[in-house]
């Protein structure tokens, strides 16, 4: 396949997930065998590095970049986004350590540069071809298997042992789906989490609106009170368990972790031309095991 670029500029404006700040995040088409690549504009000198594995320091609820003081969070919708849409070529201005979470998925990405279109490029785009089974296990439940295949595709399996979110399977058989099938998927997170996050200092931009948020073990009312006001929302009733945001899918959860794997593996820096069969993903899994690639492959 060919490289290719998005057609025009496009920008984005919305808080981050962990940091709460409103961020603006400006796309530039680039040129030929530029990368995915990515600028803090609000340091000293602008620095900008391209967008792989091998810069992932962080996992904890996000894939984290970093490089020196060089730091940027929450990549992984964007970069499924781009990934998805066949861009292998653009240059990402943020004035913060973080992406904007917008609606926690990767639609309003998969949206705006769906509106504007992308160019085809002359050179050929750098691709893994996958010429035999390739295997990881984390030895605690987390596998993924790269098959050979005609085109990319991917399978996620997810196991929570909840009796709200139950096991679910997601597959993608052709990135053309993607937009219909995955972009939607939202991020998603247990209501039991959600006071250990906030003191650990992370999803201070977290709400009902960016987030699917499951309501899978039981909190006295004033405990459901005190985390609603937290975070800014309307009190719930503790006595229902169930999802406290309405499902876009049914497997929504599983869905979002197979647009999490895209975004991960995306810092491959090259296409895969091969079948992703994941049991228990995460991003900790997912980068740790494209790290492997990147060095074996030499990518």
């Amino acid at each position: 396949m060919k490289q290719a670029t998005i057609r025009e500029t496009l920008s984005f404006a919305g808080k981050g997930l962990h940091t709460g700040v409103e961020i603006h995040a400006t796309l530039y088409p680039a040129p030929e065998n530029t990368g995915i690549r990515i600028c803090r504009t609000d340091m000293d000198g602008q620095p900008e590095y391209e967008a792989l594995a091998d810069y992932v320091t962080q996992t904890r609820r996000g894939t984290v970049l970093e490089n020196g003081k060089w730091r940027v969070s929450t990549v992984e919708h964007l970069l499924s986004a781009l990934y998805a849409l066949g861009v292998t070529n653009c240059r990402i201005a943020v004035d913060a350590p973080e992406v904007p979470i917008l609606d926690g998925s990767a639609k309003p990405y998969i949206d705006a540069i769906g509106r504007l279109g992308i160019e085809t490029q002359e050179a050929e785009a750098k691709e893994w071809i996958v010429t035999e089974p390739v295997t990881f296990d984390s030895g605690k439940g987390n596998t993924l298997t790269i098959l050979p295949a005609d085109e990319y595709a991917a399978e996620v399996t997810i196991d929570f042992n909840s009796p709200v979110l139950p096991r679910q399977t997601a597959v993608l058989e052709h990135l053309s789906d993607y937009a219909e099938q995955i972009s939607r998927a939202r991020t998603f997170c247990f209501l039991r989490e959600i006071e250990l996050l906030l003191h650990l200092g992370l999803i201070k931009g977290g709400d009902m609106q960016n987030a699917l948020v499951i309501y899978d073990k039981k909190v006295s009312q004033w405990s459901m009170n005190r985390m609603s006001d937290r975070l800014g929302q309307e009190r719930i009733d503790a006595s229902q368990l169930g999802y406290l945001t309405p499902l876009k899918y049914d497997n929504e959860p599983a869905r979002h972790k197979l647009l999490d794997l895209i975004g991960d593996f995306a810092l491959m820096g090259c296409r895969i031309r091969g079948r992703l069969v994941a049991e228990k993903p995460g991003h900790g899994f997912n980068t740790d095991c494209c790290k492997q690639l990147r060095q074996k492959y030499k990518q």
